[in-house]
């Protein structure tokens, strides 16, 4: 096995920041390919809590190389605090590599951010507000700052000077705010964010990635948000900028297709989703706020509640075939222990037609409702398992719905929050 990528299978919030943690120990490299710090993987280790929003969730142990790829968006002054905290941690980083090539997220993109969030005659899209966005307009319009730019404080300054006075245009003239950008000041900040930073600077990253690789050695690529968020194939508008499929690794890392060996998908035992946009299973009040409350579903990111809802057969069938999903990794299984009987989507239902492949068309998917399944709940806490045979009955049942409903076998099964709670088959 050389390539092993871990996509989200819904709309982000899977859990994916443990996977990797449990999976990274029995590698040479992880690699983060995409997004940026409107993300955020939660790993808990022993009593404590480590919300990382940039560094890959690998960076616990020190013998694994740890690359924030090309692919990657990055707001400097949150990528050093994520260093000096795991500093502070006892992490020495010296496993830490930062691609010259990702970019690099300025206070203009954030401030477009919020300006474009607040217009409602284009519809609130519910971002975090970070600037992730923006900066990939800026990025594929080739008018990005990359971070290898601020290595020579010439172009960076020119490219700099360029990107104030447009956005500086927009935000005054269209969005009618008042901005006056200090390009000293501002220039200052940022080279100083870099001197900080430059020891973690790879120059090519992709032909670090491609060394591993030729060795044989076993990477694995963890991308941010989830398959119903990425930008061509979920919910658009309701989605995020950047791919965060499978195929987006390739994109994200500098790698050729034919190196990937496995895809393991994040599945959440049940839905939630953060921010606007559609949400067929959802479930308003009563048995949602006790998702919510029994899974601590607050955004680690922003804070912000996240919506609950059923398990979503149709959703899993879309994420199983865009990323060519292998293995399931489900999660939080435990948070439905108390539930009597539970729901489970096995297909829609819009104008009296059975709908099982995911509508692309939002309008469309509007008007689809959840046709449901009722599986008996095992009223158990499974929390201190630790072997799959030991698993109820029904908690085995409600596996093997998942399984089928997905496509995919079920490799990991997390029962608690803690690192150490994981059932592998």
């Amino acid at each position: 096995m050389t390539v092993t990528v871990i996509v989200g299978s819904q709309w982000g919030d899977e859990g994916k920041g443990k996977i990797t943690d449990l999976l990274a120990r029995d590698m040479d490299m992880v690699v983060r390919y995409q997004g940026g710090n409107n993300a955020g993987h939660t790993v808990v280790i022993k009593d404590k809590t480590f919300k990382l929003h940039l560094i890959p969730s690998g960076i616990f142990y020190p013998n694994v190389v740890c690359v924030i790829g090309n692919g990657v968006v990055l707001d400097l002054a949150g990528l050093l605090g994520e260093i000096k905290s795991l500093r502070d941690a006892g992490y020495s980083l010296n496993n830490l590599k930062v691609s010259s090539q990702a970019h690099v997220i300025f206070h203009y993109h954030r401030d477009l951010d919020a300006a474009q969030e607040q217009q409602h005659e284009a519809g609130r899209i519910g971002t975090t507000n970070r600037g992730i966005g923006p900066c990939y307009v800026d990025k594929f319009n080739r008018r990005g700052i990359r971070v290898g730019d601020l290595r020579r404080s010439d172009i960076f300054r020119q490219k700099l000077d360029w990107n104030i006075k447009e956005k500086s245009f927009l935000l005054n003239n269209f969005y009618k705010l008042n901005v006056n950008y200090d390009i000293d000041e501002i220039e200052k900040e940022y080279l100083g964010y870099f001197d900080l930073l430059k020891g973690f600077v790879v120059e090519e990253s992709s032909a670090l990635v491609n060394e591993v690789i030729s060795k044989n050695q076993r990477i694995l690529m963890e991308g941010a948000q989830g398959t119903m968020l990425d930008v061509d194939h979920g919910t658009y508008p309701y989605v995020t900028s950047s791919n965060p499929i499978a195929g987006g690794a390739c994109i994200g890392a500098g790698f050729g297709p034919q190196e990937i060996d496995e895809v393991i998908g994040v599945v959440k035992a049940y839905v939630t989703r953060v921010g606007g946009g559609p949400f067929p299973t959802e479930i308003i009040g009563g048995q949602g706020d006790d998702l919510r409350e029994r899974g601590g579903e607050y955004g680690t990111t922003t804070g912000r509640p996240r919506r609950c809802g059923w398990f979503d057969g149709v959703v899993m069938r879309h994420a199983s075939r865009i990323n060519g999903l292998t293995q399931l990794a489900i999660t939080k299984l435990d948070v439905l222990d108390s539930f009597e009987t539970i729901k489970v989507c096995a297909a829609y239902e819009r104008n009296g037609s059975t709908v099982k492949d995911f509508p692309t068309d939002i309008s469309r998917l509007e008007e689809c409702k959840p046709v449901y399944e009722e599986l008996p709940g095992w009223r158990q806490d499974i929390t201190k398992l630790t072997d799959y045979k030991q698993l109820p009955t029904n908690a085995k049942k409600y596996l093997d719905k998942l399984a089928e409903l997905s496509e995919a076998k079920v490799s990991l099964i997390s029962v608690g929050a803690e690192r150490g709670q994981i059932i592998k088959l």
